[in-house]
């Protein structure tokens, strides 16, 4: 095939045009394009109004391709073929790794390991994705949390209630491959091909399971209400897990297991290390979820109503003269602020959207870059204590029944207490409360948001507008520890594969998805192969 790239669009104009537009640079009549779809496509507004699609297309001719991109002596023209990733065959036999945790880390793990044919056992402590839907549905209009099943925790993991977001800012071959198999398992077909690549939370979670279907279909296994307890380890290698379940706890004989337990699986953390198992503490950012009128943005966006334009996003930072940082991250489209908590007595907020986009709100978190030497200690869990005691904080001041504390920014400017909302009626549920968020967050916060919120309006007209609702607190965006891994990227216990955001190496779903494919590639490395290999 031939790639194509730089083909501009009008925003109103139909995709259909991009068949003359790709003859024309081939130089070639539009009747000599056996084949044409897209490759890549996002939206260009830098001079707004006036929008454009700028695409890459991929195209198959009835004549010679070499020559045609020869003849079209231009640079945006080449040769294409598709990548093919690979895994090797696994001897059956083989002793079944573990995957622990079905997150995006542990779901494309799995699917590695089980295409491969090592018939991986899955366990993750919550629940499957429908029976979860159903449990954060009914926290978020009052019900009890379930500290075993909600936001954090279960099929999909954190990532199925967000926007299902799958653009990354990392470059790896495996990413074609991760959105290649979203699109096969019922996401949208644009995936593998938009810029900003989206699933929507009502989509994903049917994806999520058809994944597991696949998974299962292939020998794999996956035990749901299954938490990890602690690691049976033998002169440093890894010989067993201890599993509990609501029938007990049970041992699991297991010489390799691939650990994607997720930013949230704090006492999974705790259990881990008091056995000894290294972790250091990292960088990572806390701070609030924004709402603006998603209308607004797309006005500062678009310079005009959006009309049959996807609802505008916004990605921004600020680095501030004395060093600290503050950006915006899982930006959420016509979203809402959900109530993400995962253990009792603390309040955390997320961001979520529909596949649709639909709402009234925009929203994103608002984080202020934290470094170890801002934590208040010094050990390895000093990150994750300071989480809880915000968390424990804004619990206490929205009245104990898991309401968030909120903020107008204009009142949060002028450190006054909110009355009440302006414009933007806040989405959280179960509730809000007006209050001021200088007495729930740490001054180290509240100081950077302060001097950040006037630099991000210059960025983009109406972000810190003064209806804007801020709704603390914002606190998981990653994992305040790492676990450390050699170039085998095992632990320092032999058998051991530490994966995926809560090992703290991701940052989203994509590149949470690849690093579960690396490490189920080193963790095959160490399995008896049998002849040929896998190619997809």
């Amino acid at each position: 095939m031939i790639l194509i790239r730089d083909l501009k669009l009008g925003a109103e104009e139909p995709m259909d045009a991009l068949r003359a537009l790709a003859a024309r640079r081939l130089r070639v009549p539009e009747e000599a394009l056996e084949e044409l779809r897209l490759y890549k496509r996002s939206l260009d507004a830098r001079k707004k109004p006036e929008l454009f699609w700028v695409c890459s297309v991929l195209v198959s001719l009835r004549t010679d391709e070499a020559k045609a991109v020869a003849r079209a002596k231009d640079v945006r023209v080449s040769l294409y073929e598709e990548p093919v990733y690979t895994l090797p065959r696994v001897s059956p036999e083989a002793e079944r790794p573990v995957v622990v945790g079905f997150g995006p880390a542990g779901i494309f793990a799995a699917l590695a390991l089980a295409l491969a044919g090592a018939r991986p056992i899955v366990l993750e402590r919550g629940q499957d994705a429908r029976t979860r839907r159903a449990a954060v549905e009914a926290f978020r209009t009052g019900g009890a949390l379930d500290p075993e099943n909600n936001v954090q925790f279960g099929e999909g993991g954190a990532g199925t209630f967000s926007d299902g977001k799958l653009n990354t800012g990392t470059h790896d071959r495996r990413i074609r491959f991760v959105l290649k198999q979203f699109a096969a398992h019922g996401a949208p077909e644009s995936v593998v091909w938009d810029a900003k690549p989206h699933v929507g939370t009502d989509v994903l979670v049917g994806v999520v399971q058809s994944l597991r279907e696949t998974i299962c279909a292939l020998g794999g296994e996956v035990r749901f209400g299954s938490r990890l307890e602690r690691l049976v380890i033998e002169n440093g290698a890894l010989t067993g897990l201890e599993v509990a379940t609501k029938e007990g706890t049970s041992s699991l004989p297991c010489r390799r297991a691939i650990l994607a337990i997720g930013h949230s699986a704090r006492d999974t953390f705790e259990a881990l290390h008091a056995q000894g198992l290294r972790m250091e503490p990292k960088p990572f950012a806390m701070g609030v979820r924004i709402e603006q009128r998603q209308a607004d943005v797309d006005r500062a966006q678009y310079g005009r109503a959006r009309d049959g334009l996807p609802a505008a996003d916004y990605s921004l930072n600020v680095h501030l003269p004395d060093g600290t940082s503050a950006f915006t991250f899982c930006m959420c489209p016509g979203g809402e602020v959900i109530a993400a908590a995962s253990e009792p007595g603390g309040v955390v907020t997320n961001g979520m959207s529909l596949s649709s986009r639909g709402g009234d709100n925009a929203n994103a978190a608002l984080l202020v870059t934290l470094r170890p030497e801002d934590f208040p200690g010094e050990d390895v869990f000093a990150g994750l204590r300071w989480q809880r005691q915000i968390e424990q904080a804004c619990y206490a001041c929205g009245g104990g029944d898991y309401r968030a504390p909120a903020q107008r920014t204009e009142d949060f400017l002028l450190h006054r207490p909110s009355e009440g909302p302006g414009r933007v009626l806040p989405s959280y549920r179960p509730g809000v409360v007006w209050c001021d968020l200088h007495e729930v967050l740490p001054a180290r916060i509240t100081a950077v948001l302060e001097k950040a919120l006037p630099e991000l309006g210059r960025h983009l007209k109406g972000f810190d507008a003064p209806d804007a609702v801020l709704t603390a607190p914002e606190t998981r965006s990653s994992s305040p520890v790492r676990i450390p891994r050699g170039e085998d990227l095992c632990a320092a216990i032999e058998g051991l594969y530490p994966c995926g955001e809560g090992a703290g190496y991701a940052g989203g779903i994509t590149s949470a998805a690849v690093d579960g494919l690396r490490c189920a590639e080193a963790l095959l490395a160490a399995l008896p192969r049998i002849d040929g290999e896998v190619r997809l």
